[in-house]
């Protein structure tokens, strides 16, 4: 079949963000191409590695709470038109000393926008599975959960083909171009031509976006799956998702329970990882080996966390962050281009849960040139004022 040259909208990057921006715009009625250079999805970039937290109590900015109010809505209404669960609530458990920035913003966001957070304080018989230091605050959001990446990447990707929209894999974006009248995209194969153009590439979208790149940093992330030694004490519907803010270091550890891999697939056992930017990687050629001192970084957060976690490691794989300075994201119109181009970058590390909700506002960003979402706070204007 003969693609079409010109569209409404092209969209570079078909991970998260991407195919929920293609989505959107398909189902708005837009005539829209999304451009790939690997398979949809991958294992390359930031959206693998079978489940990502969400949570509404933002501790990183109460800003982000509409967001996520939105987000929330469009996670239930996607499920809805897809028959299909994404979205696992099995509460969240937070856990640091009092002061540490993962404790004072959960109270902060839930105090401004009325969210329901449990006050544990320094006593935990509800999950015995933790080892946690009397000198730490504990709470437990009932409303927060897990997402599943890939399927949810698989299922906007359906979807937008089935409202029309066109995609391509293996279809690696080289450059663009603004015209008087149109922008041109230079792909791969075939040089396309749209109206409006968005860029959610990820790990990549500092190739394509000068005005950006020296704000967005590449790290590379690891994350391990463990045996424990009994699954049933972490099992889907017995242990919930988890952060724990370690006083001596910065970010924090979190994990998620056990999930059964008749129903999720891969890999097997209790999920683990560091949430703080990594080693600098180069996107197109990533150390995937070499991973020692992250694992024994994990091994020893399970011994100390969740003895009962296990020592034998069953998997470990890489992924990818894509981070601006203050560890915000980047949703703004490029600027110079007359409202044609959008970016949207620097989502890694606590992006996925407001992909539904993200992709609606880019695609309307993309179609009315404005949008009504509250993402000021995200624009490239921060950078330009030095904040």
């Amino acid at each position: 079949m003969k693609t079409a040259t010109h569209f409404d909208v092209i969209v570079v990057g078909v991970g998260s963000m991407g195919a929920a921006t293609c989505y959107y715009l398909a189902k708005k009625g837009k005539r829209v191409l999304g451009l790939e250079q690997f398979e949809i999805p991958h294992e390359h970039g930031s959206h693998a590695g079978q489940s990502r937290i969400i949570r509404k109590a933002y501790f990183e900015h109460p800003d982000y709470v509409p967001l996520l109010e939105k987000a929330y809505r469009n996670w239930a209404e996607l499920e809805r038109v897809a028959e299909t669960t994404l979205f696992h609530r099995t509460g969240l458990f937070y856990a640091g000393v009092p002061q540490s920035p993962l404790l004072e913003g959960t109270r902060t966001s839930a105090a401004q926008y009325g969210i329901e957070i449990e006050e544990m304080g320094h006593h935990n018989a509800r999950f015995p599975q933790f080892v946690i230091p009397p000198t730490y605050d504990m709470l437990f959001e009932p409303d927060a959960g897990f997402v599943l990446p890939e399927r949810t990447i698989l299922t906007l990707a359906q979807l937008a083909l089935q409202q029309g929209a066109v995609l391509l894999t293996k279809q690696k974006t080289l450059s663009w171009e603004l015209r008087e009248k149109y922008i041109e995209v230079r792909a791969a194969a075939a040089t396309f031509t749209c109206d409006s153009l968005v860029v959610t590439a990820g790990a990549w979208a500092g190739e394509l976006l000068p005005h950006v790149h020296h704000k967005l940093k590449v790290t590379r992330q690891v994350v391990a799956w463990f045996q424990p030694h009994n699954w049933q004490q972490f099992a889907l519907g017995a242990f919930p998702c988890w952060l724990i803010a370690p006083p001596d270091l910065p970010g924090a550890f979190y994990g998620f329970p056990v999930l059964p891999v008749q129903q999720f697939g891969g890999p097997i056992g209790l999920k683990i990882a560091y949430h703080y930017p990594g080693q600098p990687a180069n996107a197109n050629a990533v150390d995937r080996g070499n991973t020692e001192t992250e694992a024994r970084q994990l091994a020893e957060a399970v011994a100390q966390y969740l003895p009962g976690g296990g020592e034998q490691m069953l998997s470990i794989k890489t992924c990818l962050y894509t981070n601006t300075p203050d560890e915000h994201f980047v949703i703004d119109f490029l600027p110079n281009t007359d409202h044609r181009v959008v970016v949207a970058a620097g989502f890694s590390g606590h992006g996925f849960k407001f992909v539904p909700g993200l992709g609606e506002t880019l695609a309307d960003m993309a179609i009315e040139k404005t949008t009504t979402d509250p993402v000021g706070f995200l624009s490239l204007q921060r950078f330009a004022q030095g904040s």
